[in-house]
Order: C-alpha cells, then structure tokens, then sequence
C-alpha cells in the first residue's frame, strides 16, 4: 500500500497546478468550499444551493465547478497531498476505496446512520457496495450510473431495422452503416473518442472486456496487445472512424450529448445519465423520439459499467460537520423531489436511490428509461468485470491508483489512433509497453 500511496502521491504531484481556494470563515459564517464536476446535473445543485444556504445561515458555499478532466486531476493533488482546499470532493467509486483505504477521507457511515430520514439503505446496492471501504460508506451519490445505447426510433423505423434489447457490437455496426447519412448531417452512431481514463477509456474498456480481453491476466501480465484485446480495440477506433461523429478525436460526452440531442446522431453509446440531456424539453430537439437497449455485447452477457459520481470529505476538512450538512441535502430523497417539481422531472440526478423510481412523477417522466437503466446498473459487477479472470476490481476502469496516469496516457494513444495521427497497431503497442511497465511493478512486490 504504501508504494501505492507513493505512486498515486506522483501523479498527484505531476497534475498540479491547484490554486488554493482556502477554507476560512466569511465574518460570521463558515464558508465551504466545494470541488465540484461541471456537468449539468451539478449545475442544478449549484442553482438550487440557495435553499442549502437560506436553511443553513451559518454556512456559506463556494464551488469549484471544473471540467471532468481537470476535476480528477485537481481534486486528486489536493486530496493526496493533503492541501486542504476543498471542504467537499466530488468524487467516484474510482477513488473512494483507495482514498479511503488511505485515510484521505473522512467515514460518512456514522454521519448516513444518525442523520434522520437520510436512509443510506435506499441506495441502489451495486451503487453503495462501490463507494465503500469495509462495509461502510466513504463517499455518498449524487447520481449513479451504468452504460447503455439510446436509438432514434423514428430512423429505424423508416429504415425497417429493429434495435434487440440486447444488441452485439456487430449489430451495432451494421445498423451505423446503413443509418450513416453524412450528406443529412447525421452519422451512425456517436462515441466518445477524446483522451482520457473517464472519456475515451470509459466506452472501450467495456468493449474490450465483451470481446474478450482485458488490461492484466492474474499474473498482472499487460494483456493490450492480445488477439482479443487488440480485436476490440480496432473495432472501437474503426466503428468511430467510418460511421462516427466528425472531430471524433476530440469529442467527449457533452459533444455526443449535444450531437445526439440535436438530431445528428442515429445513436450513442454511454452513460445512462445521459437521459438528462436527451429527455430535456429545453435541450433536446428528439424528446419522446428514443429507445434505449443495454450496453452491446460480443462473448459476454452485459457489458454496462457501473460509476457514480459522489461526495466526499476530505480528512483535511476544517469543517466536516458542516460539510456533512450539505452533502447529505444534495444526495436525499428530498433533494430528487426539489429538482424535479422545479427543474423538470427528467434533470433528476439518476441511479443513485431506489425510491426515486417510486415517484410517480418521475417514474411516469422516466418510463422509457428507467427500468433499462436499473437494469443496466444491476448487472454491472465490477468484481468480475471481464471474460477471463483478472487481478483487479472496475468495468471501465482498473482499480488501481496507478490507473489515472495509465489510462489517460493510453487513451491519448487511442485518440491519436482516432485521429488517424497513427496506425491502431502502434496505439497498441505503445499502450502495451505502458501496461507492461505498471504490470512489472505488481508483479515485483509480489516476490
């Protein structure tokens, strides 16, 4: 562990650049400074935190909303370096065993227990079980999320194609190419193929792990360049290549979303998040248009995988109490119903609470995607994420913490494969010999 912690303290060192925001207290109140993720479902928290505040007069926020790269970057040298910006982290099922194994973060379990009505059981399990260490909580969710593929109907209809529940990768790329209509400004399907552990790597690593393959065999010997492995790869870049979105290389979830959501996409894998975009009045053009089938598949049974954006306290924090008051507003039963009667129904954070899908408001906004997204999120095991047998825990990630520096420098590869920059069969092998290298180091300190 405490090479891990060595290594991790590395990257952290390597990604700074952090302005310290300070945590101090503004005249008579406590002021909370908040890293936070800028995505839209975190823009709402921020519109909405007025209410957090006019309740809690003592306490004042200050959020940090940062782009979802430099977030991971940010927050991890802060947190590992025990630079104490932040009061609050927005964190994810990534992080939080080893942050917490670490003792970088503060154990939420006897706050979630004591607090009245909070009612941490409601959590989706597979959602808790991810963002615990030792059977209690380190970090609570905002929203969670698996992955699945959303279609237009209305294309396959008029084309006589039907979309499976459950599609295979080849299905998929057969119904890109004949739904692939680049004089229409419309392509066959959307992927994210900007660099980067949590953007390009998220889709693929679930493609590679249904082919077949995966980063490490038990041995924690590197398993990029193997048949399997190597097929998915070249599936993933080709498919993005010949029926995929133009500027690929640089297109990451929000370019899909408003792609997709503009009418210029016949469909787009990833999260199932997403439906708050897609199913959003104010922006989407396709609302009521879409069908939603699980993650697609070659050798496996499902292939969605299982993240959550969550809040944490660093050990560091000079005000956990505080801290804890408003995490536990953003992520309770009455936060979901704050934002729907005000926001819209269809911009409630997702797959976090197992009573959201009872309201029936909600679930009457959400039943074209509700019971594919509980689904999706209820297969997901991130314990046995692949074909074969692996050393590590994550679906689209590698549960180490060497995995930010490995994943961001492999899906730089894979990017620039994209890209046409270079051949598929150098990002491989450029990605191997940064696998090999993190493999050897495991491999050592089993001796």
């Amino acid at each position: 562990m405490k090479r891990r912690v060595v290594a991790l303290l590395a990257i952290a060192a390597l990604l700074a650049g952090c302005g310290g925001a300070g945590s101090w207290g503004g005249g008579d109140k406590d002021q909370l400074v908040v890293a936070i993720v800028s995505n839209s479902q975190m823009s709402d928290a921020i519109a909405l935190s007025d209410r957090f505040e006019k309740d809690h007069p003592g306490i004042e926020l200050k959020f940090v909303s940062l782009s979802e790269n430099e977030a991971r970057a940010k927050i991890t040298a802060s947190v590992a370096t025990g630079g104490g910006e932040f009061d609050v982290v927005m964190i994810s099922n990534y992080e939080t065993p080893i942050w917490a194994a670490n003792g970088w973060l503060v154990n939420l379990q006897p706050y979630a227990d004591k607090t009245a009505g909070y009612d941490p059981d409601d959590f989706i399990p597979t959602v808790r079980k991810a963002l615990s260490y030792q059977d209690d909580l380190y970090s609570v969710p905002f929203y969670g999320e698996s992955s699945f593929l959303v279609y237009r109907k209305d294309l396959f209809d008029a084309a006589g194609l039907t979309m499976p529940d459950r599609p295979t990768w080849p299905q998929v790329r057969d119904f890109a190419a004949k739904l692939d209509k680049p004089e229409q400004n419309q392509v066959g399907i959307c992927l994210r193929g900007l660099a980067g552990w949590g953007e390009n790597l998220a889709p693929m690593n679930t493609v590679v792990n249904t082919f077949g393959g995966r980063w490490f065999d038990e041995n924690w010997n590197a398993q990029l360049d193997s048949p399997e492995s190597s097929e998915a790869i070249k599936f993933y870049v080709d498919l993005v290549r010949t029926h995929g979105e133009p500027g690929a290389a640089t297109a990451g979830f929000s370019d899909c979303a408003t792609r997709y959501s503009q009418g210029q996409a016949a469909m787009w894998y990833d999260a199932t998040s997403m439906v708050g975009v897609v199913e959003s009045p104010s922006d989407s053009t396709v609302v009521g248009k879409n069908g939603y089938a699980q993650a697609p598949v070659v050798k496996s049974k499902s292939s969605g995988w299982l993240y959550s954006w969550s809040l944490a306290i660093p050990s560091t924090s000079k005000h956990p109490d505080q801290a804890w008051d408003f995490m536990s507003w953003m992520t309770n039963k009455e936060y979901m119903k704050l934002v729907g009667s005000e926001l819209g129904w269809e911009r409630v954070p997702p797959g976090s609470r197992l009573s959201t899908y009872e309201i029936p408001a909600y679930a009457e906004s959400a039943q074209a995607y509700a019971k594919p997204t509980l689904t999706a999120m209820g297969e997901a095991n991130q314990e046995k994420p692949t074909v074969q047998p692996v050393p590590y825990v994550g679906i689209q990630f590698v549960g180490i913490p060497e995995f930010q520096d490995l994943g961001t420098r492999v899906g730089q590869q894979i990017s620039a494969a994209i890209a046409g920059r270079i051949s598929v069969d150098e990002a491989i092998a450029q990605s191997q010999r940064y696998a090999a290298s993190v493999g050897k180091s495991y491999q050592e300190a089993k001796r």
